[in-house]
């Protein structure tokens, strides 16, 4: 069974910090690109960071220079430091593997207010 579980969302400030992890199971974490996303109220779900197998990485222009995709494959986890954080970054944000098939998480709420 796979599961992908993220955590570290919440409600910040603008202009400060969280660090999102995802704990993948059930897969060959390696061998997955993995990717961050995220779905704002009356929005489309958007990709945000995307790490391949071999570490390549990109970004959406809207997180460009604030956020960084980063994978621990020992650990079976991915993560999203996001830095100078907006009001318009608040959102659910999810976690997706990607090989031949795709797997989610189940996400997690990101708020950012003063």
């Amino acid at each position: 069974q796979v599961q992908l579980v993220e955590s570290g969302g919440g409600l910040v400030q603008p202009g400060g910090s969280l660090r999102l992890s995802c704990v993948a199971s059930g897969i060959i974490f390696r061998l997955y690109a993995m990717g961050w996303y995220r779905q704002a109220p009356g929005k489309q779900r958007e990709l945000i960071a995307h790490i391949t197998p071999g570490n390549t990485t990109n970004y959406a222009d809207f997180v460009k220079g604030r956020f960084t995709i980063s994978r621990d494959n020992a650990k079976n986890t991915v993560y999203l430091q996001m830095n100078s954080l907006k009001t318009e970054d608040t959102a659910v944000y999810y976690c997706a593997a990607a090989r031949t098939t795709n797997y989610w998480g189940q996400g997690t709420q990101v708020t950012v207010s003063s």
